[in-house]
């Protein structure tokens, strides 16, 4: 019973870590279609930064929803 309590821990730090490659890669998705875009069209920079800041929002969300499972499972 003892040897549970001891992996117990480590666990959820394992999940949370694994839980937040998906975002991490989320993120870079995001940005890298941002940065595609206006380069294509730089006029439209301004308008794509406001989908920029909400994709980046939504995408953090998730990673602040794996940290917070982890701590309360």
């Amino acid at each position: 019973m003892d040897v549970l309590a001891a992996i117990d821990g480590s666990v959820n730090t394992i999940g949370y870590g694994l839980a937040a490659i998906g975002p991490g890669i989320g993120v870079a998705l995001v940005f890298a279609a941002y940065i595609q875009s206006s380069a294509r069209q730089p006029e439209s920079a301004g308008y794509n930064r406001t989908w920029l800041v909400l994709g980046f929002a939504l995408v953090e969300a998730l990673a602040l929803f794996g940290l917070v499972l982890a701590f309360a499972v």
